[in-house]
């Protein structure tokens, strides 16, 4: 690292603060609505049936943030010269309620086993705005990998984007390019605007790219 590069590093939300977390997700925007709770919705439940400080309270208990001896946290918080600039959530795909009852994304073509918890799933990855386009989410994408197999994963997904038709409210599940630089491969490519990339740790013996 150079004396002009930006010093940038990752670690578990829990053991971020509460105020590091709500600095990422701003006060206006898709993050501060959503609170990453989009595939953490039961049957039934609609983001319309509660606020945006009830999805922020379940964010803050999913990520244990401000207790740094917690086993379990629900992602990764990222820092840019020790300012807060990013979020990950990584945890086994079984975690993500919505993501296994979506029907396309990332099941179509795939004979998977929704029920493995031995698979993980990125299902959110993004940069305050002000910080995008220095690496932030590059090395939120490595981190994540290297935290899913340090926990026991045998793979981890992810479902970025494609850099085409993009519709900047879909950024959050972060772009094919950047996981793609973290050492995913892709699987498939459910829709025209999805793709499912995925390091398998057992099979492969693959490691994050460094």
């Amino acid at each position: 690292m150079t004396a002009t590069e930006p010093a940038i590093s990752v670690g578990p939300a829990n053991e971020a603060s509460w105020a590091d977390l709500r600095t990422v997700f701003g006060v206006r925007g898709p993050a501060a609505r959503c609170q990453c709770q989009r595939y953490k919705l039961a049957p039934r439940e609609a983001f319309a049936s509660f606020p945006a400080e009830v999805r922020a309270d379940r964010l803050r208990a999913q990520t244990d943030c401000g207790n740094p001896e917690s086993g379990t946290t629900s992602g990764l918080v990222a820092y840019l010269d020790g300012e807060p600039v990013g979020w990950c959530s990584v945890e086994p795909r079984t975690a993500f309620a919505g993501l296994v009852r979506n029907n396309r994304v990332p099941w179509v073509d795939r004979a998977e086993d929704k029920t493995d918890a031995g698979v993980w799933a990125v299902t959110c990855l993004f940069t305050r705005a002000g910080f995008r386009k220095r690496g932030v989410s590059r090395a939120l994408a490595r981190a994540a990998a290297d935290f899913a197999r340090e926990r026991g994963a045998r793979a981890v997904e992810g479902y970025p984007i494609t850099t085409k038709n993009v519709i900047s409210e879909e950024l959050h599940v972060g772009t094919e390019s950047v996981f793609a630089d973290a050492g995913f491969a892709v699987v498939s490519r459910p829709t025209l605007r999805r793709v499912v990339m995925r390091v398998d740790f057992a099979e492969s013996g693959r490691h994050p790219v460094r």
